[in-house]
C-alpha cells in the first residue's frame, strides 16, 4: 500500500496495467483508488512481507522499503512546487515477449517510482533520469526552478530508489542495457508519454542516449548531464590506469570490479555504522565545487538520510556496473560508436570540474548528423545540478530554448557558461 508526498492528497490501492498508485501534494488530504477489472494486471503495492518488523535499532542494516519512501518524502518537503508521486505499474515484461525484461523468475508486476510536478499551461514535458548510485531525489535543488518552465517528471530507474528491486540476473551487456531501456519504455507506455525532453545524468545519461537511439520517435530533445559511456578504454588510454593495474592494489581493485563488488556492498557491510559513513561522504562530496550556495544543514541531513536508505536497500540495478563499464568506468559498448545513428538533437552539459571527459562527446559530435551542443558550467563537478544549480538551470533552459520559445533565434550562451 502506497503512502507518499508532503502535505497533500494521497492515493492508495489497485489500478489498471497502464495506471499507477499515486499521491499529490498541496493543501488538504484526499484519497482515490482505481478499480481493476478482469484481465487487468493490478498495480503494485508494498506487501507486508517486504517490510522488516524489527525496530531499526536492532537491525544490522537499518533500512526498509518504508524507510526509502519516508526519506524521499522528507527530502522533497524542501520543494515548494506541488507534486504527484506514483508507483507506475510496468507489468512483468514487454507485451508479447517470452523473456521478462528483468530476467526474473517471478511473474510479479513491477513498478517505477515517479514524481510529477505541477506546471502552468502547455509546458513541454521534461523527464529526468538519475545516475548510478543515485535516485530522483538528487534533483531536489532543481525541481522548483525547472517546474516554472516544464512539466517535470523524475523517475527512479528499475532497481533503484523507491522503484521495484527485482533480482538482477543479466549476464551480458546487451541484456543489461535491455533491463533499463525496456523498463523505461514500458513506463513511457504506462504514462502515455511522447514528444518529451529526456534528461539523464551520468549513467542515466548513458541510458537516456541508448533509449533515444532505440526510440527516437518519442524524444524531442536529449539533454545529457555529465554522461558516462561516450568512450571505451581503447579511445582513452590512460598511463596512470595502466600503471595502477600493474600494481597488486590495482589487481585487487580490478578483480573486485569484475566480481561485481559494488560500493553499496560496503555500505551494507558497515551495518549500523553505514549511516555515519554515508554522512561523511555526503558532507565531503556535495557542494565541494559550489558557488557558495553549499548544502544547508537541513539539506545535508535530509540528503544523507535519503542517500543511505537508497544505497543500503536490496541490491538490484547496481549490479549492472561490470556489464556496462570496464574498470575505470569505460563503456563496453560506447556511445561514440553509435554517433552516426543519432537522430535526436542533443545538448551535453558538464561541470568544469567534472571527472567525466567531455572530449569523448566532442569526438562523437563529429559523426552526428543532428545538432549537438556541448556546454561547460563553472564551479560545478560531476553533480553540477547540486554544486551550481543556477548555472545548471541556465544551461538546461538554453538547451531547450527553441522548444520553450519557438520564435527565439538567439544562439549565444548565457553569461557564465562555456561552449566546448
Amino acid at each position: 500500500m502506497l503512502t507518499t508526498a508532503r502535505g497533500g492528497r494521497i492515493a492508495r490501492g489497485w489500478g489498471k496495467r497502464s495506471s499507477s498508485t499515486s499521491s499529490v501534494v498541496p493543501g488538504g488530504m484526499a484519497e482515490s483508488a482505481g478499480q481493476s477489472s478482469a484481465g487487468e494486471v493490478p498495480a503494485v503495492r508494498v506487501s507486508s512481507s517486504t517490510r522488516w518488523l524489527w525496530p531499526s535499532v536492532l537491525r544490522w542494516i537499518p533500512t526498509s522499503t518504508d524507510h526509502i519512501i519516508a526519506s524521499e518524502k522528507r527530502l522533497l518537503s524542501l520543494v515548494k512546487t506541488p507534486y504527484v508521486q506514483e508507483q507506475v505499474n510496468i507489468g512483468s515484461g514487454p507485451q508479447g515477449s517470452k523473456v521478462r525484461w528483468f530476467r526474473s523468475s517471478s511473474n510479479e508486476p513491477r513498478f517505477i517510482n515517479t514524481v510529477t510536478f505541477d506546471s502552468k499551461g502547455e509546458a513541454p514535458t521534461l523527464v529526468m533520469v538519475h545516475g548510478y548510485g543515485a535516485s530522483q531525489g538528487f534533483f531536489f535543488r532543481n525541481f522548483d526552478a525547472l517546474a516554472g518552465h516544464f512539466q517535470v517528471i523524475a523517475i527512479d530507474q528499475l532497481g533503484w530508489g523507491g522503484s521495484s528491486r527485482p533480482d538482477f540476473t543479466c549476464k551480458s551487456t546487451e541484456e543489461t542495457e535491455a533491463w533499463f531501456i525496456d523498463s523505461f519504455e514500458e513506463w513511457r507506455k504506462a504514462k502515455n508519454l511522447s514528444n518529451f525532453i529526456l534528461l539523464g545524468h551520468s549513467f542515466g545519461g548513458y541510458v537516456a542516449a541508448k533509449y533515444a537511439l532505440k526510440h527516437p520517435e518519442h524524444v524531442r530533445q536529449l539533454v545529457l548531464v555529465g554522461p558516462a559511456g561516450f568512450s571505451s578504454e581503447q579511445e582513452n588510454k590512460s598511463e596512470w590506469l595502466t600503471r595502477f593495474r600493474a600494481t597488486w592494489q590495482g589487481a585487487i581493485v580490478n578483480h573486485l570490479w569484475e566480481s561485481n563488488f559494488t560500493p553499496q556492498k560496503i555500505v551494507r557491510g558497515f551495518g549500523p555504522w553505514g549511516p555515519e559513513m554515508v554522512r561523511r561522504y555526503t558532507n565531503a562530496r556535495f557542494g565541494s565545487y559550489s558557488t557558495g550556495n553549499v548544502l544547508t544543514e537541513e539539506e545535508s541531513k535530509l540528503m544523507t538520510d535519503y542517500v543511505y536508505h537508497t544505497l543500503a536497500a536490496k541490491a538490484s540495478g547496481e549490479l549492472c556496473l561490470k556489464y556496462i563499464f570496464s574498470f575505470g568506468a569505460f563503456a563496453r559498448r560506447p556511445l561514440l560508436h553509435s554517433a552516426s545513428d543519432w537522430k535526436v538533437p542533443t545538448t551535453v552539459i558538464y561541470g568544469c570540474e567534472d571527472w567525466m571527459d567531455y572530449q569523448g562527446a566532442q569526438r562523437a559530435r563529429e559523426d552526428m548528423k543532428v545538432p549537438c551542443e556541448i556546454i561547460r558550467v563553472p564551479q560545478g563537478g560531476h553533480f553540477v545540478f547540486i554544486d551550481n544549480p543556477s548555472g545548471f538551470h541556465s544551461a538546461v533552459l538554453h538547451a531547450c530554448r527553441k522548444l520553450l520559445s519557438p520564435d527565439l533565434d538567439a544562439q549565444s550562451l548565457p553569461p557564465g557558461l562555456i561552449s566546448a
